[in-house]
């Protein structure tokens, strides 16, 4: 996190410019008063509440209007399990691209995809992207696997104990399974690893979520599974946490690669030599020419994981979908390959952490409800296919950047796309 000197020396005559040396350091300064407003204490979603909490922000009635409008006022009971100190709700624009054809194990026929952004030109990418593959018969995809992790640590007073401690923990594996599955009617805990670090265990439990994305799941199961060791272990750890930062939760990490965080899935398609230089303005050997380099790039820049912009269109999705927007962080870790074939392109991505859902979190809430009925992928048995959809929609979002960054059609389509933009 290191600034060089002559950057560094900039910004401070940058702020001299604007503040005296003694306002700068009187700014730092620690303040304790009382704040003007309190929120009430009760985070819940009530009317009563709701008001209070607009007095305490203040804002005239414009800005309050834009947040908590008249359907947003019929909703409100809705949002009740999905958010506290509920004051309103954030219209974002939603686009539709497609019909994205997939061939999955999972997901079967055409989707149009409901993509929520502010960015502009991200829909026409993604459009492209997905029309592309239709006129190409499909892409083939296919979910790989699945789980969901937490990882709980626990503190021994030296090596020996947490030597005893693991050795415990693996004998009675079938108990904390039985442990950890009372807490759920569908999750289940597929596996455990263990890693021991000096006087620390780490305790790496993986569940199959059902439909779910399942994170509150096994936060849950974990709980239980903790309270019973610190109740049964033969050794007792000095300290634990239900989740020591090994999981990989909402964060790319390096072992993504390794295993599984949500669900794995991969998508493939071949596309003919005429398509490319029809739909995307370019050849094969050049998208081929630009992933080779742009892998290299992305491997000197360490990047986990080389690929386009996967998180563009997962976050659109997610957003849309009522699917937890911070999982974005792992999920936008993969891999996409592109190679020439004798009659064109082949191109296929992997993401092995998508946390993805069809019920549960915010799948319910009206709106994003509305948007997973579009897609067809609303309820209980429709996670995997979401999966595989969402797949599938990376591999048109990589198809059409790579296509547009080989054309030179790159920031063009940018420029001509936000054009209409009024900045106040």
């Amino acid at each position: 996190m290191a600034t060089d000197h002559y950057q560094l020396n900039d910004y401070l005559s940058q702020l001299l410019d604007i503040y005296p040396i003694e306002q700068l350091y009187d700014r730092l300064e620690n303040r304790r008063h009382p704040a003007k407003a309190r929120l009430p204490l009760s985070p819940r979603c009530k009317p009563a509440l709701v008001e209070r909490r607009w007095q305490a922000v203040g804002g005239d009635a414009k800005v309050r209007e834009q947040l908590l409008d008249t359907q947003t006022r019929a909703d409100m009971e809705a949002y009740r399990a999905n958010i506290e100190n509920f004051i309103g709700t954030v219209k974002v624009p939603v686009g539709i691209a497609g019909p994205l054809r997939v061939n999955g194990l999972f997901a079967q026929g055409d989707y149009f995809l409901p993509l929520a952004t502010t960015e502009a030109a991200l829909v026409a990418s993604y459009n492209r992207g997905a029309q592309l593959i239709t006129e190409a018969g499909g892409c083939a995809a296919m979910l790989l696997d699945e789980g969901v992790s937490r990882a709980p640590g626990f503190a021994f007073a030296n090596l020996r104990e947490a030597g005893e401690f693991a050795a415990w923990a693996v004998s009675s594996l079938n108990e904390l399974r039985q442990v950890g599955e009372s807490t759920t009617r569908h999750g289940k805990l597929k596996n455990l690893r263990l890693t021991v670090e000096g006087n620390h265990v780490y305790l790496h439990f993986e569940f199959a979520t059902g439909d779910a994305a399942g994170q509150n799941m096994v936060t849950i199961a974990t709980e239980a599974i903790c309270a019973h060791i610190l109740a049964h272990a033969p050794v007792k750890p000095q300290y634990h946490f239900i989740e020591a930062n090994l999981s990989g939760d909402k964060k790319a990490s390096a072992q993504s690669f390794l295993g599984v965080r949500g669900r794995k899935a991969t998508a493939e398609i071949h596309l003919p030599r005429e398509l490319v230089e029809k739909r995307l303005h370019t050849t094969p050997e050049s998208m081929v020419d630009y992933w080779r380099m742009s892998a290299l790039g992305g491997v000197m820049s360490g990047t986990i994981g080389v690929h386009g912009h996967y998180a563009n269109g997962l976050a659109a999705l997610y957003i849309a979908c009522g699917q937890d927007a911070a999982c974005v962080a792992e999920s936008a870790v993969g891999v996409t390959r592109f190679e020439l074939t004798d009659d064109g392109l082949y191109a296929a991505v992997t993401l092995p952490n998508l946390i993805v859902g069809s019920v549960g979190g915010g799948t319910g809430l009206p709106s994003q409800a509305a948007c997973l009925s579009i897609l067809g992928l609303k309820g209980p048995g429709k996670a995997r296919a979401l999966a595989e959809v969402a797949a599938g929609l990376t591999l048109g979002g990589e198809l059409s950047i790579i296509g547009a960054l080989c054309a030179g059609h790159f920031s063009r389509a940018h420029k001509v796309l936000a054009r209409d933009r009024k900045d106040s």
